[in-house]
């Protein structure tokens, strides 16, 4: 069986975890960040796991990683 590609566009958007699961960068913080609360823009400097619902179709694009 051949090996499966890898979607260079997701590998680099989301990582594993020792555990297994997937993390992923929060969304809004590149611009319009004038309007936006310093705690916000913070906030968004931390990761977060992607979604249950999302988890199954994100694997796929990242077999190897």
């Amino acid at each position: 069986m051949p090996k499966i590609k890898t979607n260079r566009s997701a590998a680099k958007r989301f990582n594993k975890t020792g555990s297994g699961k997937i993390t992923r960068a929060k969304a809004t913080k590149n611009h319009f960040t004038g309007k936006k609360s310093g705690n916000k823009i913070r906030g968004l400097r931390q990761g977060t796991l992607v979604s249950d619902g999302d988890f199954k179709r994100i694997s796929k694009l990242i077999p190897y990683k």
